[in-house]
């Protein structure tokens, strides 16, 4: 009993701080737009509005669920739930100084659980029937798996360097392997925006030309599904990008990962959405190529 206990209890941990700390990520990002762009943001809920986002979710929680009449019942209604699921899952695979188990292929893992990702935004898209949600699942489906690719190599260097497949193994590494790698950790980082869905590479979403994309038929509980997915897949790679790539002794992967965080949020709100045919062409011109000879590198070294 106690050892299930112990089991137990650190993913009931991960699930409450994702719960707790995903709305507050949306309040800080509304913040900064705000700010960036000479506005105050959320402001009338609370004191400084910092109970918009309990206010956010009691409105998602209670609206009246709609479902499309030509919709597939089934995947329009698994498919927000299992993205839910599979970011749950990855942060499970999250190092910690408190967890007493872990995974020694945990990065092959977790590369298994974002390549699934595609399959709910497809499922998403299709399941909803419409020809706005279909378009936006397919363009990021297919951006997706463009820059997957890239991540995939990306992140197998590391673990060539540190010689192991486990994220527990980088959690206590004391050197940084950013001067090593510092055009891979670029490509890492556009790679994780992109696989995240986020501007300038939002083209899943991309509300000017696809009406929001393939969510557009998505409220309530479902669209809170796919709002929390996203966001804990922000948290998660931005953290993840601390324990790969710069020291994680004495804690400094939250510091680190906290600023990777912010960058997320400051990137929205200064670029512009990029074309989709220079996407493609970033995705397998130039990063896999640059990928590729960085393995070859290792290789030799």
């Amino acid at each position: 009993m106690f050892s299930f206990l112990s089991f137990l209890i650190p993913w009931g941990v991960i699930f409450v701080n994702i719960l707790i700390a995903i709305p507050f990520l949306t309040l800080l990002e509304r913040k900064v737009i705000g700010y960036i762009q000479s506005r105050k943001g959320p402001n009338k809920v609370s004191y400084l509005g910092l109970l918009q986002p309990i206010a956010d979710g009691g409105k998602l929680i209670f609206k009246e669920l709609g479902t499309p009449n030509l919709a597939n019942i089934l995947l329009f209604w698994l498919s927000p739930i299992l993205s839910f699921l599979l970011m749950v899952l990855g942060w499970s695979l999250f190092p910690s100084y408190f967890n007493n188990y872990f995974v020694s292929l945990g990065i092959v893992l977790f590369l298994c659980i974002a390549s699934l990702q595609v399959y709910t935004l497809l499922g998403s898209g299709w399941g909803s029937n419409s020809k706005y949600a279909l378009l936006g699942s397919v363009r990021g489906a297919a951006q997706t798996i463009s820059y997957e690719v890239a991540l995939i190599i990306v992140i197998f260097l590391p673990c060539c360097l540190n010689s192991s497949y486990s994220f527990i193994d980088y959690l206590y590494k004391d050197y940084l392997y950013v001067f090593i790698l510092g055009p891979i950790v670029v490509i890492w980082l556009v790679s994780s925006l992109a696989e995240t869905n986020r501007a300038p590479f939002d083209f899943a979403e991309g509300e000017s030309e696809l009406v929001s994309g393939f969510n557009i038929e998505y409220s309530a509980f479902e669209f809170a599904c796919l709002f929390l997915s996203e966001y804990g897949n922000i948290l998660l790679m931005s953290f993840l990008t601390a324990i790969l790539f710069f020291s994680s002794g004495n804690g400094i992967y939250i510091v680190v990962g906290s600023i990777f965080t912010f960058s997320f949020l400051w990137i929205r709100s200064a670029l512009p959405r990029f074309r989709y045919d220079l996407l493609m062409h970033l995705a397998w011109k130039v990063f896999l190529p640059v990928s590729l000879f960085y393995i070859f590198l290792v290789a030799l070294i």
